[in-house]
């Protein structure tokens, strides 16, 4: 596939680099020539030097042969600009990244169609969702939910306390009652998706799926206690912040802690009534004290500092605090945040690269997510009528090594998977892959 990506920032240049990986060719445009000076490095991507709301340069860069056109500049006007004019010009499809809410909902999706933006996304919006989904269930290190809310996607940190550490999956598969299924393990630097005779060991992320009812089973097989969090405290007062105080329930206390006085006035107008924005920095373990770290559950810790974020949430972590939460957006300190034990990491990068794999697959995918602490990647797609996956048991369809299947909702009712399944057609299926295994998916949905 040709793609085209407007905007060489942080968003883009990840998603330029990890697109080029899987073959794509990649064309990426931005008009500051320095920004796009790491492209000379070996790497498969055309650099464009040039502005994508200009219809020259547009048509310069072959607009009329791209595959899909991502815009993903700091300014959203730019982004909606752009996308309008590369439908026009012959982009077969075209994605925004936006920053306003309104342009999400249902009753506006067929006018921005109409005007040539088939998809949208805001980082900032769905990273707030993220940090909601953790403090939901704030003994996982990660969670998501899967097929409308039915199934569960959980990542749990195991330790020695736990039921099923030094246990093969085959004996925990064979109890009389099957609560959950264990879609992948990641051990060190590696994820695997594990078979019957893998073992698991202290110190490993396991992912599960579950039921809905089922994820209290989970936390107790993984030796995790039965918090809950009524305060939590936010350091920095971004987009990120404000919308996930709006979105988390109206009976948990919060306190967001804002260096910028000018910027704490903004947001005290717009916060909910169980918020207080306190003018202060975060980094001050007097302030912290003085707040109530010590009656603190959760610390979500969002400035544009990637070392910030994850040393804060370090020390909130040694005055007691039970969940911990980091926007990471250095990609290369996701592995040292699980090593330090940050409870979970939001990055919109990943975010951003979710969406777009969505757009990529020739399969009827309506969710797909990529896991900050696993090399790997979750989807949730539509097996079609007489696609491979519909031909046999699950057992005997011979699925690559990287690529499992967690569940399913047939006719409404949500089931996990097992060898002796049968996926028939149209079942809505979660399959969980190794990173580089997402494009093989098609060969058994299409």
């Amino acid at each position: 596939m040709r793609i085209l990506i407007a905007g060489a920032g942080d968003v883009g240049t990840h998603l330029a680099k990890m697109l080029s990986r899987e073959q794509h060719d990649i064309i990426l445009m931005d008009p500051d020539e320095s920004r796009l000076a790491f492209t000379r490095l070996g790497m498969e991507i055309l650099p464009f030097e040039g502005n994508p709301t200009s219809l020259t340069t547009l048509q310069e860069a072959g607009i009329d042969k791209i595959d899909l056109f991502v815009s993903v500049t700091p300014e959203e006007t730019a982004n909606i600009t752009a996308c309008m004019l590369a439908a026009k010009m012959g982009a077969g499809k075209t994605l925004a990244r936006i920053n306003n809410y309104e342009y999400l909902l249902p009753k506006n999706q067929e006018f921005f169609r109409s005007i040539g933006i088939d998809s949208m996304i805001y980082p900032e919006m769905l990273a707030a969702k993220e940090i909601v989904s953790a403090v939901k269930l704030p003994w996982t290190r990660q969670s998501w939910e899967l097929l409308g809310g039915s199934l569960l996607l959980v990542g749990v940190k195991v330790h020695d306390n736990a039921e099923i550490v030094n246990k093969q999956l085959i004996e925990l598969a064979n109890n009389e009652q099957k609560f959950y299924h264990i879609v992948a393990v990641k051990r060190g630097n590696d994820t695997i998706i594990p078979r019957g005779t893998d073992y698991i060991q202290s110190g490993d992320i396991v992912f599960f799926t579950c039921l809905k009812e089922h994820a209290n089973e989970v936390r107790k097989q993984t030796g995790k206690d039965d918090s809950e969090v009524k305060n939590i405290m936010i350091m920095g007062g971004g987009r990120i912040a404000i919308r996930a105080s709006q979105y988390l329930p109206n009976n948990v206390r919060i306190k967001i802690i804002e260096t910028s006085r000018e910027k704490s006035i903004r947001i005290s107008e717009r916060a909910p009534e169980n918020v207080l924005v306190i003018n202060g920095d975060a980094r001050d373990t007097g302030l912290l004290l003085q707040e109530g770290i010590q009656d603190t559950q959760a610390f979500i810790a969002l400035t544009e500092n990637s070392e910030t974020n994850i040393l804060s949430c370090i020390a909130a972590s040694r005055l007691g605090v039970f969940k911990t939460i980091a926007q990471v957006e250095n990609m290369d300190y996701i592995p040292m945040a699980e090593r330090l034990d940050i409870g979970s990491v939001v990055n919109k990068k990943l975010i951003a690269a979710s969406h777009i794999y969505k757009m990529l697959l020739d399969v009827d995918v309506t969710n797909v997510k990529c896991l900050a602490f696993a090399n790997a990647d979750v989807a949730e797609l539509t097996a079609r009528p007489g696609s491979k996956v519909t031909r046999k048991k699950v057992k005997d369809l011979r699925l690559p090594k990287d690529i499992t299947l967690g569940g399913l909702i047939r006719d409404g009712e949500p089931m996990l998977i097992e060898g002796e399944t049968q996926v028939t057609a149209n079942d809505n299926v979660v399959a969980f892959c190794l990173d580089t295994a997402m494009n093989k998916l098609e060969d058994y949905f299409s």
